[in-house]
């Protein structure tokens, strides 16, 4: 919850941020994004609430769609007004960027044969040739390269048209709607853009940007600032690069969460080690459990078949809530306050 008083209003209207996070299994696509909504009356009350966006279409690749998980976009004509007595005085908006290719290389062998090239930047590297006046293609280690390649962990042409599509949902509900952001951008003043310091990030943010304020709604001097922090600056998400305690909580955090669900997770291997060439689905395997649910999510954002198991929603939720464990139980732990504090001290 983010709480703003209007002692602590500013001539920004709008902050941005976009973030990577380094698990996809928790949501039913790659791409998500929570809005936070601070009113004021006096005194000040909070009213938030969260908004998911995903994927919107398919690409035409050479698979035909066989399954999709259900996606929900951003919603405008029904989105709750202000209660009576209350002004929006700043809008937050926290995004992950949009629907990517896996960041590994994982069930690609028979009998998942979830694809290891992924031609989904088809237009993207259009774009970049127009722009540059270069063709930029991913080569494999065979020296072979192939129109439209991915590379690990980037943003696919669905991706760049998901977070287009939600920038411009934030224009029909705050410009359009409610009238909170102004009509066209006359100053960078007016908006603060960030994003962590990764290509799929920034451009989901590019994106977004797009369809918030598109050219013909920006002043002809205006140019949104799109900001980045060198890595040992980063506070977008917990910078284990900057805090040496911190990754050492975060592997201690990491090692528990093993040991307390490694046997739930041993149940499915008569049913999953099939399609990791017989090892054993782990919280600390090879793949990790979340690496195999980083493909999977990854794949059904994209409209790939996948193998019917990781359909069954009692093996994905067995495996998501080790994976959550692994990653966020350390914030329930009683060494919560002193990991904060470490992370600020570093």
């Amino acid at each position: 919850m983010l709480r703003m008083s209007r002692s602590s209003k500013t001539s920004t209207n709008l902050i941005v941020f976009t973030l990577a996070s380094f698990i996809s299994s928790t949501s039913p696509t790659v791409s998500w994004s929570i809005t936070h909504i601070a009113y004021h009356s006096n005194p000040t009350i909070d009213y938030s609430g969260p908004m998911v966006f995903g994927a919107t279409r398919s690409l035409d690749d050479s698979r035909t769609p066989l399954y999709r998980a259900p996606q929900v976009p951003l919603e405008v004509e029904n989105y709750p007004i202000a209660p009576n007595g209350l002004v929006l005085e700043q809008l937050h908006v926290y995004v992950r960027h949009g629907e990517r290719t896996p960041v590994g290389v994982r069930l690609a062998n028979v009998p998942a044969l979830i694809p290891e090239h992924w031609l989904l930047c088809k237009a993207a590297r259009q774009f970049h040739a127009m722009a540059c006046g270069q063709k930029e293609m991913v080569e494999r280690t065979d020296g072979k390269a192939a129109e439209g390649e991915c590379l690990l962990g980037e943003l696919t042409d669905l991706g760049r048209q998901s977070t287009y599509n939600f920038g411009k949902s934030l224009r029909a509900l705050y410009v359009d709607k409610l009238g909170f952001l102004p009509d066209r951008l006359l100053s960078t003043d007016q908006v603060y853009l960030r994003s962590t310091n990764m290509p799929r990030t920034i451009t989901s943010l590019h994106q977004i940007v797009h369809g918030l304020y598109p050219q013909e709604k920006r002043d002809n001097k205006v140019l949104p600032n799109i900001l980045v922090r060198n890595g040992k600056d980063e506070n977008l998400l917990g910078n284990t690069s900057a805090c040496k305690r911190l990754e050492l909580l975060q592997v201690s955090f990491a090692h528990a969460a093993a040991a307390a669900y490694n046997p739930s997770l041993q149940q499915l291997d008569s049913r999953l080690s099939k399609y990791m060439n017989g090892s054993p689905v782990r919280v600390d395997g090879k793949p990790r459990a979340s690496g195999i649910m980083d493909t999977i999510r990854a794949a059904i954002a994209h409209g790939i078949n996948v193998p019917p198991e990781f359909k069954d929603k009692a093996i994905v939720d067995t495996l998501e809530k080790a994976i959550v464990n692994e990653w966020y139980a350390g914030c329930k732990s009683s060494f919560l306050p002193i990991l904060l504090c470490l992370y600020w001290q570093c």
